[in-house]
């Protein structure tokens, strides 16, 4: 979805009215610091010191938030608070969203403003305080908020029905009367988003998750299972039959599927890189589609548009967050989707081209194949294992960054966290530029805070440390080589030159781009032997880091050549390169090389690659005569 078509939602959306029925609460957060604990001299307890509180509204409260950040023309609030600190405090929050809260109604007895209150310490929360769970609403605040429902019905563009809360609704006639609402007034939008009732509610619009569409289909999930796309395809489309109504199922990382009366719409998830917390998400969603579906906005681009404001709420951390229109535009800007998220978790489901160990990511490629003139490769890991176990450099470098003066010291816990917090950045960074890589480490030593401000260094200072421990590592083997201890053959892929060879015979041009130094690319490909072959030229990282990327090098190929996506085919072992391939349209074959023996297939590599998109996997060359044969669809039949 490009900046103009969001604008234009956006512009959409602030002519629309809309009201929020559900379970307003109060999310708390005190901030505990242990160096202001002390022992109360009255009980002879540790106290835990607050250094700092603050307050948001949580449940329909950030539906509302989230509504507001999107700026329409009007907000309802209908609910229920009790007459207490937190609800006057919720009240007064809400107010200043700009949303009328005269249909937040306030319950003298038996009921507790529901808040939720969370400790943090260390940046773990501890266990949480709940308040209002014992609450019974009255039959009298049940009418006026049916009264105040009907009254939203007549008067806005849609309702969000928003019930989150175990007993908010305790009453069997409020389910019964809003029922007999929802049929009345059948033409307009109600969005249904509820944790215990989706079942009990007609005529309704729906926004569940994966499970809760399951349970809807009369299928129980444990908490842990993962349940197939193909089976969450299955149970939308049946409740979509039953309703009629557009149904908007969310899976996580794995996107939205939307359902609607012209077919079923699959939005990707979109690859963070960031630390996220889900935590109002499901909020965010709600309030994008429901704005969305008022504005007159298709249920797919609605779905999307959803999608994109989920991803920016989801990195914001400790706290319900929401999603502006000019933070949605940012996000939108060429997006990392996450690609067959079950395949890469499951490599049971692969299927592989007949009498090869080539795996088949998405059937669609078959048709595109044929039409291959130009190649971009990356090098290390793909090509050449000159620099297999950088990994092993970068690691420790991070870690004793990270830990700073600690490093030594620190308690295993601690240490292993951290370890393990390396290793899946390294995982998720891996193909890009090395200085990209280390703008990441700066975040992250800022955000363990072992190192004091003033000692931290900046991204070309890291840089410079991993970069004198890998070249220590690469020079030692390049002596090897230019003493004759060592032969060329010992540091390139299984049939990655024959492959070469074939794809040069067959006119095609060929580039070589590495998130590497560039000179140091050149110099490597140079003392391997392959560097000819590289007609289209040899790209590496450059000093200016801005002027040179992967995604730059295969937009100018395309842009120099007027290519079809298809004419363009891409080769790597890790996402970077092969999302850009994807993105361009191009044939992105990922390779799941295992780079200590130079041939084989690393299964580590397979999730990441699959994820960023990749259509074919290889784990090597030495099939290189059957996959040129694919590549050109050359007198070989390969259908299953």
């Amino acid at each position: 979805m490009d900046q103009n078509r969001i604008e234009n939602i956006l512009e959409k959306i602030s002519t629309v009215k809309i009201a929020v029925y559900g379970d307003y609460c109060l999310d708390s957060y005190w901030i505990i610091d242990e160096q202001g604990s002390e022992i109360s001299v009255e009980t002879g307890l540790k106290t835990q010191a607050v250094s700092r509180h603050y307050y948001t509204p949580g449940g329909a409260g950030n539906v509302v938030a989230n509504l507001s950040a999107l700026n329409p023309s009007k907000i309802k609030v209908i609910g229920a608070i009790g007459n207490d600190i937190f609800g006057r405090e919720l009240n007064a929050q809400l107010q200043a969203l700009g949303a009328d809260t005269t249909s937040l109604f306030v319950q003298q007895d038996n009921f507790n403003t529901y808040t939720y209150l969370k400790r943090l310490i260390d940046g773990q929360e501890e266990p949480r305080i709940d308040f209002g769970i014992f609450n019974e609403r009255s039959i009298d605040t049940d009418e006026k908020i049916l009264e105040a429902i009907e009254n939203a019905l007549i008067e806005y563009d849609a309702v969000i029905f928003n019930q989150q809360v175990t007993g908010s609704i305790n009453n069997e006639s409020f389910i019964e009367r809003a029922n007999e609402l929802f049929e009345k007034y059948s033409d307009k939008i109600v969005m249904l988003d509820s944790r215990h009732f989706n079942d009990r509610f007609k005529n309704t619009l729906l926004k569940a998750n994966d499970r809760e569409i399951a349970s809807l289909s009369g299928v129980q999930v444990s908490p842990d299972e993962i349940i197939p796309a193909g089976d969450v395809k299955k149970y939308g489309k049946a409740v979509f039959d039953k309703t009629n109504k557009p149904v908007f199922v969310t899976s996580g990382e794995r996107g939205i599927l939307a359902f609607d009366e012209n077919g079923i719409y699959k939005i990707h998830g979109l690859q963070l890189k960031a630390k996220l917390d889900t935590v109002g998400a499901g909020d965010t969603t709600i309030s994008a589609l429901t704005l969305c579906l008022a504005a007159g906005i298709p249920a797919d681009e609605a779905a999307e548009f959803a999608n994109l404001a989920a991803a920016v709420t989801v990195q914001k951390l400790y706290t319900t967050g929401t999603a502006t229109g000019e933070e949605i535009i940012k996000i939108s800007h060429e997006p990392d989707y996450i690609y067959n998220a079950d395949l890469a978790e499951n490599e049971r489901q692969a299927v592989y081209v007949p009498e090869t160990e080539f795996e088949l990511c998405g059937p669609e490629v078959m048709e595109r194949l044929g039409h291959i003139r130009y190649a971009v490769f990356d090098h290390d890991g793909t090509i050449s294992s000159m620099r297999q176990g950088w990994e092993e450099i970068m690691e420790p470098v991070m870690m004793k960054s990270i830990l700073g003066s600690q490093y030594d010291t620190i308690d295993s816990a601690t240490f292993n966290k951290v370890h393990e917090k390396c290793k899946d950045f390294i995982q998720k960074t891996t193909g890009i530029q090395t200085i990209f890589q280390m703008e990441g480490l700066v975040n992250l030593v800022r955000e363990f805070g072992y190192v004091p401000e003033h000692e931290i260094l900046d991204k070309f200072q890291y840089k410079e440390i991993y970069n004198d421990g890998l070249m220590g590592m690469v020079n030692k083997r390049m002596e090897k080589l230019e003493a004759g201890e060592l032969s060329p053959s010992d540091f390139i892929m299984k049939g990655a030159v024959d492959f070469l060879y074939e794809l040069k015979e067959r006119g095609v041009t060929m580039y070589l781009a590495s998130g590497t130094d560039a000179e140091d690319v050149r110099h490597e490909a140079e003392m391997l032997g392959y560097a000819h072959l590289f007609d289209g030229g040899i790209y590496g990282a450059l000093r200016d880091y801005t002027k040179f990327s992967k995604k730059m090098i295969i937009e100018k190929i395309i842009r120099d050549n007027n290519l079809r996506g298809n004419e363009l085919a891409v080769f790597g072992d890790g996402p970077d390169e092969i999302r850009e391939g994807r993105r361009a349209g191009g044939v992105s074959v990922g390779i799941t090389s295992n780079e200590l023996q130079r041939f084989g297939h690393n299964p580590a590599k397979r999730p990441r690659l699959v994820r960023a998109g990749a259509q074919l996997l290889i784990p090597d060359f030495s099939q290189h005569k059957k996959l040129i044969s694919l590549l050109f669809q050359e007198n070989v039949d390969y259908a299953s």
